[in-house]
Order: structure tokens, then sequence, then C-alpha cells
């Protein structure tokens, strides 16, 4: 995959950010393939097209592109806050392409999918609204929380200036399709942040006691839910169900590769 920007496309544009959205979209146009079916080449919207960017012309998934000139951080700016958590409770969002760049030596750094399936409100933080004297006064945009999706859910196809291999990509995409399956914001809610607490585990193998670690987090997460340590055993039920965990033997479960 060519990491390098073609920087000659924007030698026209003299605003910084009107010449880094060329230069992106350029780039992601020519050199990206789709997450989900592998197709070779993604098709750009017409810029007018509300919050979506590119999608595939062979299965059709809408992505959003977000690209940022520093690191990613914690997390990235997006949109309308209501409009957003509509998208998300209806399932009709865009899957999110985000792109970290270095504008010094016109080269991708990193670029990753999240996979529109990963997408609850509890990630979603509202801004505060623009003044009286703005000029779209009193709207209320919001930030998309990153550091609360769980790692499977961040899926790279550039890491630290290093490409991953195709299949790699698509093997990580398809790991958490299953996400699609559970329309009930809550329960998927509850998958997520049991998902994000394996994760925090750090190991491969574990046992039910390093993630009931994690009790009083979830019990703050879900105060109406008393009986926390048996939900925790569910959801581990259900993702080993869905081939994301292994079951080892009693109370030890194994992270898939």
């Amino acid at each position: 995959m060519e990491l390098l920007l073609d920087k000659n496309i924007a030698q026209s544009y003299k605003n910084p950010a009107q010449k880094a959205r060329v230069l992106t979209e350029n780039w992601v146009g020519n050199f990206v393939f789709c997450p989900n079916c592998g197709y070779a080449k993604m098709e750009k919207y017409p810029n007018n097209k509300a919050v979506r960017d590119f999608y595939c012309p062979c299965c059709h998934e809408d992505y959003e592109l977000k690209s940022k000139r520093k690191a990613m951080g914690t997390k990235i700016v997006d949109g309308d806050y209501e409009k957003m958590i509509k998208r998300i409770t209806g399932n009709g969002g865009p899957n999110f392409f985000l792109l970290n760049y270095d504008f010094k030596n016109f080269a991708v750094t990193n670029f990753l999918v999240i996979p529109k399936h990963f997408f609850v409100p509890r990630i979603i933080e509202k801004r505060k609204p623009l003044a009286l004297t703005a000029q779209r006064a009193n709207w209320v945009g919001c930030n998309i929380i990153i550091k609360d999706i769980p790692k499977s859910g961040r899926i790279f196809f550039v890491c630290e200036g290093k490409p991953r291999p195709k299949s790699e990509v698509l093997a990580d995409w398809k790991k958490t399709l299953f996400l699609r399956e559970e329309r009930e914001m809550s329960s998927k809610g509850w998958l997520l942040d049991v998902m994000r607490c394996v994760d925090r585990i750090g190991k491969k193998s574990f046992a039910l006691g390093d993630i009931y670690v994690c009790e009083n987090e979830l019990k703050k997460l879900h105060p109406g839910n008393k009986h926390i340590k048996d939900k925790i055993r569910q959801q581990l039920q259900i993702l080993r169900d869905k081939n994301y965990l292994d079951f080892v033997s009693r109370g030890i479960y194994r992270v898939y590769e």
C-alpha cells in the first residue's frame, strides 16, 4: 500500500484544511480496499452527500472519513449531536475511516476503520452549545470517544507507518460482525463493555477473577443491574458462542487470535 500523499493535486489550494481534505480523500480513493468484502477500490460520494464520503460499489458499505494531522488521541470531533444519536440508534450510520497524516512528509502514518456496529450512545460526547453570537447559535456538536471503543473495533490498515496485510484486516472485520445482529442498544452496550474489560486484562488467556475486577466500573455504567457477575458470565458465554472467545476450562477463557 502506497503511503505517500500526492501533493501535486492540491497545489492550487491555499487553505491548509482544504488541502488536507483533497490529499486524504484522494489517497483513500486510490489505495484503500473495502474491509467488509475486500473490493479493491472505494468510490467517493459527491461532496454534498451528508455524513458519507465513500462507499464500496460491490457490497455498498458506507464510510465517513475523519482526518487529523496530530495523533488521534482519545476523541474525534464529529457533527451534530442529535443527528449522530439518531443514526446510531437507527443503525443507519456509516462506518468511520480515521486517518492520521504527517503533513511535513506528505505521508499517512495511521489509518483505521471503526465499524458502525461499535457505535452506541455512550461513546458519543455532547459538546457545549455554540454561543449566541455564533453563526449557528446554540448548535450542539459531539465527540466520538475512541478510548471507549474495544480494540477489536479499531481495525488498522496502517499502524505507525506500517501497512498490515489485507487478509488480517478482513479477518479482523469479520470477527465482530455478530454485533450487527444485536439491535437493542443496552444489550450491545453490555457486550462492548465486557469486550473492553477483556482488553484491559491484557492477556490472551484469563480467568473469571481477572474480569471480575471490572465489577464496580460495570455497576456504575449499568446501575439498574444488581447481578453484575452473573451478567459478566452471560456476556462471556455470548462472546464464546460468537467465536470471539474460546472456553478453555472451567472459569478460563482465551481470546481468539
